[in-house]
């Protein structure tokens, strides 16, 4: 893993010197099940069980640097999956920082529970797990800093918009399944009105509304 992460600095991934710091800290072994521990170094997605898999090192780089993540943020993980980008951001946000997976496979949630127990991130409160569905957001802990989504949508669920803050950040995989989808940036400014950026070419899972 440590080559891979210094093939994504050299080639522009990964620049934020904190976001640096958490890929190296949060092994990606460590959220594997264990026949593909051996293969965390691959820069390709990797099965998880229930058709779920964690993502690309590449996309979670490229993501979290969208996403940037200060210290003490509050921070909503939409589709949690092994809970590894759970870890990474709460490792960027810090002891300050509060970092809540959504997950709406209740398998996957306790899959990703265990992972982060590897680390102290549960257990100090600085991270949860919770079982729901990621259209519907986490209204009784919003307003969130940041929100990421890790599954596709057919377009931004307004709930999500509706949880984060003022001058907030979201960012999320737009397009119709298994197609080649949208990275989308949305800024939400001070009147509540939005600013959006994409950067196309990835293809996600999609996110389950379960109304």
């Amino acid at each position: 893993m440590e080559k891979l992460i210094e093939k994504l600095i050299r080639d522009g991934y990964l620049k934020t010197p904190r976001i640096i710091e958490a890929f190296k800290e949060i092994k990606r072994k460590d959220f594997l099940l264990p026949k593909y521990k051996k293969m965390a170094g691959l820069n390709e997605p990797l099965p998880i069980d229930h058709g779920q898999t964690i993502s690309q090192p590449l996309t979670v780089a490229f993501m979290l640097e969208l996403l940037q993540a200060k210290s003490g943020d509050k921070i909503l993980d939409v589709g949690s999956g092994s809970g590894w980008s759970v870890a990474l951001i709460s490792e960027i946000v810090g002891p300050k920082g509060r970092v809540y997976g959504l997950e709406r496979i209740q398998e996957l949630a306790e899959f990703a529970e265990c992972n982060i127990n590897k680390y102290n991130f549960i257990s100090s409160k600085q991270a949860r797990i919770i079982q729901g569905d990621g259209y519907k957001g986490l209204p009784e802990y919003a307003p969130f800093d940041k929100i990421i989504v890790a599954a596709a949508a057919k377009e931004v669920p307004k709930n999500l918009l509706v949880q984060l803050k003022i001058g907030g950040r979201l960012v999320l995989p737009i397009g119709e399944t298994m197609s080649t989808q949208d990275m989308v940036v949305i800024d939400k400014g001070k009147n509540g009105q939005t600013k959006e950026k994409r950067y196309p070419g990835f293809i996600f899972v999609p996110l389950i509304n379960d109304n």
